[in-house]
């Protein structure tokens, strides 16, 4: 236990006393992040603030000399348990590291620490005519260091790729307090091993990331919203196969089943056509001269398909209205019950029609409330199960639903996680999708770069 005073004291010798929590009420908050399927078994014995990289090697070079666990969080957005404390030790907020340290127009990169939120990025980078397109969907309060360990994507992943996709370098704090940089400030790099992509989406098991050097785009100049309705999920992901083999790529393409448009016009009325079995939603990109040829094409394509009540948007405003019966999605769900929980499996596009199909089966044979969301482009699907978690039986009947869902993705040929991680919620499935031997390799890995276990233990898979 850290709470010895003689360990109290040794973090006190690092760090100002008002960068760290130990009140039992202070710590619980800390201890939980957006899942809700259960809580933290212990609470964090402490919660540190540190606000450099030299504080950063402190406590790491202290936790590892007394075996103390460490838990690094960011804005505590996953939902899959990985920022639970469930042995303990320090968690260490990077809230106080959250400045952006450079951006280089003419390169086109960012320095930036890993409490910077991706929303603010976004903001500053675009007012200079720059983009960085990774798109979370709580972009307005998770951060590039979250965003680095779960190897978040977006609805713009399909087109622009993920966080992955856009990391040049790293400086990684390991286990002992050393600390290393893993790429350089070029675009192009063959010189070792990349051990970059390495720790990306490793969720702070193997090393902690305290500055990124990230790419960036030039912005394009414009953009344009479209909807469309179809009478199934199959007909919907029909259309974009015919529009992406027209050779036409827009920045995302997400759709709504018939249930999240039912649930979300029955608590936000927004106009939505509750009659219909799937809402398609489209953006496009590019230069301003482009965005007509590419609307009226798409929209000749969606006609071609049997898509009906097409629609799309003139002006900024219009494009949010449009977004935001998908955005609503998870929050009209919500209203159904006391809980809900969503998942992240995917697919090949080509078998998107019947996993959303085989999803729908599988809530209605365990008597499930779910609504699904997804991005048709990349296969990736969110179904949002509403239940009431205090119920025995129904959450004991979302168990079964998810162990079939993640069985049925499988046999389609799909994985149990595109973007949110594995953490401790899905960490009993992942032999069912990754061999045994890669597994093993993993944690000798994970044993090379942490060899006392002191980095988040117990997520992905245990020691």
């Amino acid at each position: 236990m850290l709470t010895k005073s003689k360990n109290i004291d040794g973090l006190k010798k690092i760090l100002a006393p008002e960068n760290i929590l130990t009140g039992k009420e202070e710590r619980y908050i800390y201890a939980q992040d957006a899942t809700n399927t259960r809580k933290s078994k212990r609470l964090p014995d402490a919660v540190v603030f540190p606000g450099s990289i030299e504080e950063v090697q402190a406590i790491v070079r202290y936790a590892n000399k007394h075996h103390i666990p460490i838990v690094c969080r960011g804005a505590g957005t996953n939902l899959v348990g990985a920022c639970f404390c469930d042995n303990g030790g320090i968690v260490m907020c990077f809230s106080k590291m959250n400045k952006i340290i450079n951006i280089n127009k003419i390169d086109m990169t960012a320095t930036v620490q890993p409490g910077v939120v991706i929303g603010e990025l976004q903001s500053q980078v675009e007012a200079m005519g720059l983009f960085f397109p990774p798109d979370p969907s709580n972009l307005r309060v998770s951060t590039i260091g979250g965003a680095i360990a779960q190897s978040a994507g977006g609805p713009r992943t399909f087109k622009y790729g993920g966080t992955k996709d856009y990391i040049l370098d790293l400086k990684v704090v390991l286990s002992d307090g050393s600390i290393i940089q893993t790429g350089s400030n070029t675009i192009k790099n063959a010189t070792g091993y990349n051990l970059g992509q390495l720790f990306v989406g490793s969720e702070g098991t193997l090393g902690i990331v305290v500055e990124a050097l990230v790419k960036l785009i030039p912005k394009p100049e414009a953009s344009q919203v479209i909807m469309a309705y179809f009478d199934s999920v199959k007909d919907a992901a029909n259309s974009v196969n015919t529009i992406l083999q027209n050779r036409f790529m827009p920045s995302t393409l997400d759709f709504m089943d018939g249930n999240a448009i039912t649930t979300v016009e029955k608590f936000f009325n927004i106009g939505l056509n509750t009659e219909k079995d799937a809402l398609l939603i489209i953006e496009i990109d590019g230069f301003e001269c482009s965005i007509d040829y590419q609307r009226e094409n798409i929209i000749r394509i969606l006609n071609q398909s049997g898509a009906s009540g097409i629609k799309y948007s003139t002006n900024e405003e219009e494009a949010k209205k449009i977004w935001q019966g998908r955005r609503a999605s998870f929050a009209a769900t919500a209203k159904l019950k006391p809980d809900v929980l969503t998942d992240d499996v995917i697919v090949s596009r080509s078998n998107l029609g019947k996993l959303v199909k085989g999803i729908k089966s599988i809530c209605d044979k365990y008597n499930l409330l779910v609504s699904i969301v997804g991005h048709v482009g990349d296969g990736n699907v969110h179904p949002q199960i509403a239940l009431n978690l205090d119920d025995e039986q129904e959450y004991n009947n979302y168990k079964a639903a998810k162990k079939e869902i993640y069985k049925l993705t499988v046999s389609l040929g799909g994985i149990i996680s595109a973007e949110h991680g594995i953490g401790v919620e899905k960490k009993e499935f992942i032999p069912k999708v990754i061999n045994g031997l890669s597994i093993d390799y993993m944690k000798r890995v994970k044993k090379v770069f942490d060899p006392k276990n002191i980095l988040n233990p117990g997520k992905i898979f245990d020691l």
